[in-house]
């Protein structure tokens, strides 16, 4: 019988002003993300569901209670090499207390939606910007990486030529 192999995480962009809070991951040595802009999150603890993770995530990077967030989609990469990891995308329009900024994960900034194609970020997340910012409903999105290499991305089961889908803005 074959085993779950993956790790759940979490990711979420909270919006603002037309801008979305994101992390630029300079902090820590040995990041899979080093120098790329993610939004917050991270992976779930042993019994902790998604909302769990999230609400808990936020929390600790940006001193942040969610009070109005959305389940957007769920992300599975696929690294050669790597655990899978399945994400759970939120994004959050409601909360409560004030930002620290002094994140020990990265810099939090909060960055204009029409400058974050000009931000150091995985050609995947490009793809699920564009899904959010079209406001497609829940979405499946497998992305297939070899290193820092899009190797395959399909999008609620069908292959999605991402190059194309990325150049129609």
């Amino acid at each position: 019988m074959d085993q779950l192999v993956g790790t759940l995480t979490t990711l979420c962009y909270l919006e603002q002003d037309n801008c979305l809070l994101m992390m630029h991951r300079v902090k820590k040595k040995h990041d899979v993300n080093q120098d790329k802009w993610i939004g917050v999150g991270g992976h779930a603890l042993p019994y902790e569901s998604p909302e769990d993770c999230l609400l808990r995530e936020v929390r600790e990077e940006t001193a942040l209670t969610l009070t109005d967030y959305r389940f957007r989609g769920l992300v599975t990469f696929a690294l050669k090499g790597v655990e899978t990891q399945y994400m759970c995308l939120y994004t959050a329009t409601g909360w409560e207390g004030e930002l620290d900024y002094n994140c020990p994960e990265g810099v939090l900034e909060w960055v204009p939606m029409d400058k974050i194609d000009d931000l150091e970020l995985w050609i995947g997340d490009k793809v699920f910007f564009r899904l959010l910012k079209e406001n497609q409903p829940f979405f499946s999105l497998k992305l297939g990486y070899d290193g820092d290499t899009l190797e395959e991305c399909v999008l609620d089961g069908k292959p999605l030529d991402w190059r194309k889908y990325l150049e129609c803005r």
